[in-house]
């Protein structure tokens, strides 16, 4: 452990020797790519954890998201329990 953090220190030094155009375009060829595998990782993971989720509670059970394979809307969900349903208008 000792190693590395010896040989990270001497990273940070060089890199903070070095003027500013140069050490944006190291950061940059560092972070970016690192910020990717980040975001790619966070996809596959999120992705698994909710597909797993969706397989538990099962896809019977009413969503209050609206998507291509959801109904817009729960039937009875904006009135309270036992009131009568909104009349709808005509327009002929």
């Amino acid at each position: 452990m000792n190693a590395v953090a010896s040989w990270w220190d001497g990273v940070e030094l060089w890199i903070a020797g070095l003027p500013f155009v140069p050490q944006v375009a190291v950061v940059l060829a560092v972070v970016v790519p690192a910020a990717a595998v980040v975001a790619v990782v966070a996809d596959v993971v999120l992705s698994a954890l909710f597909d797993g989720r969706r397989r538990v509670v099962g896809k019977d059970r009413p969503s209050r998201v609206v998507g291509k394979d959801r109904p817009s809307r729960v039937v009875g969900e904006d009135r309270p329990t036992g009131a009568a349903p909104a009349a709808t208008e005509s327009r002929e």
